[in-house]
């Protein structure tokens, strides 16, 4: 048990995978503008998340490594996570319209989340075992919901500040991403 508790809080705080690894930065900034968009875009990034790293930890212990097909790791994982985004996005479009529009160009572009990818072979690097796996991308879907949350909540709340002007927008969006990423490494001390 203290093992998964790890996992999570690591995952979660210690090495987020936005402020730690700088993962998954292009949705971060894009769909970070409210709350509801931050919201959707955490659920669909740990379905997608989740979903590709239970398939391709499937494919990388009963045909990739028993075939010594190791080298083709990342191509596998790319159609598996493109397959599974392209899916989603079907669903979303049928089921939530208002949260399909909202997303808008950052719903495909889950396909190249480098998060996605990389927690898939993170995964796979660290030889985790299936539910190690999914304890950890289900974990970093959470860090990553956090820190898009806490960035959504911050720029709705300097669209009310008195900005400057020359910093108004992404500059001072960026400036914010950094302080949060410097916060974050606070918890880099953390341990079980």
């Amino acid at each position: 048990m203290l093992e998964y508790l790890s996992i999570v809080l690591t995952a979660i705080l210690v090495n987020n995978i936005v402020f730690s690894q700088f993962l998954g930065i292009c949705p971060f900034v894009g769909v970070s503008k409210n709350l509801g968009a931050a919201y959707g875009m955490t659920m669909a990034v740990a379905f997608v998340m989740v979903v590709a790293t239970a398939i391709t930890w499937v494919l990388q212990h009963s045909i990739l490594i028993p075939l010594d097909l190791g080298y083709v790791q990342t191509i596998v994982f790319i159609l598996v996570i493109a397959i599974l985004v392209q899916m989603l996005e079907i669903v979303i479009k049928k089921t939530s319209p208002g949260l399909y529009a909202a997303l808008g160009v950052y719903l495909p572009l889950i396909t190249t989340n480098c998060a996605v990818l990389g927690v898939a072979i993170l995964a796979a690097q660290r030889d985790f075992g299936l539910v190690h796996s999914l304890v950890y991308a289900l974990s970093t879907a959470a860090g990553f919901g956090l820190a898009l949350t806490l960035f959504a909540a911050i720029r709705m709340q300097l669209e009310l500040s008195d900005v400057p002007a020359p910093m108004k927008g992404v500059p001072i969006a960026l400036i914010t991403a950094g302080i949060l990423a410097m916060a974050f490494m606070g918890f880099s001390g953390l341990s079980i």
